[in-house]
């Protein structure tokens, strides 16, 4: 993308364009096939027992507002027209919040204590043992930090799908009220302006 963007649109007046990229985003609302929070879900609700794959499989989780608080004070940056930010971003967890599987397992377990998993033993494709994400520009230029830890990540995960399936409720406005305050204690320059 950056030979991309110094080719069509490295002149005065052109577009500001950037690319973002996030971790392991969990949160309400997934159904995406083949991702761990959704199958889960899915196992949860129709009470089967869980398949993992990786369960050492290391990843920089993180609730999906962390991400879109991220991309949100990228596009004010370019919105003001500031050019030096039309770049690639990194957005992810803090560095002691990657996490293996079987880690994330867990913590959903002590929310939804009903969660069985197994671990399989076919053959699978091969992944990367260990994923991180380096946010240290976000951290510095635009003075953008997660919000939620990963435990509170993943309860505020855990809390979204139980309350949809247990008793037919979406409780994503209450989860970005709970997240804004939290960024307002915490001094994010977003959620203060």
């Amino acid at each position: 993308m950056a030979c991309y963007r110094q080719a069509f649109f490295n002149i005065p007046d052109s577009p500001l364009i950037a690319t973002v990229r996030a971790g392991n985003v969990i949160g309400g609302g997934d159904w995406s096939d083949a991702r761990l929070i959704p199958d889960m879900v899915r196992a949860i609700h129709s009470k089967q027992t869980l398949e993992i794959r990786s369960p050492n499989a290391t990843r920089p989780w993180q609730h999906v507002l962390e991400s879109l608080s991220g991309y949100l004070a990228l596009g004010q940056k370019m919105l003001e027209g500031k050019r030096g930010f039309a770049e690639a971003w990194n957005f992810g967890p803090n560095q002691n919040d990657n996490r293996p599987v079987n880690d994330i397992l867990s913590y959903m377990k002590n929310e939804w204590p009903v969660l069985d998993w197994e671990i399989t033993q076919s053959p699978q494709p091969h992944e990367a043992n260990l994923l991180y994400l380096d946010s240290s520009k976000a951290h510095q230029h635009l003075e953008w930090k997660p919000v939620w830890s990963i435990d509170e990540s993943i309860k505020e995960t855990a809390v979204w799908y139980r309350a949809l399936l247990e008793k037919g409720e979406v409780v994503s406005a209450t989860q970005l009220e709970h997240y804004i305050k939290k960024a307002k204690v915490a001094g994010l320059k977003w959620s203060i302006s």
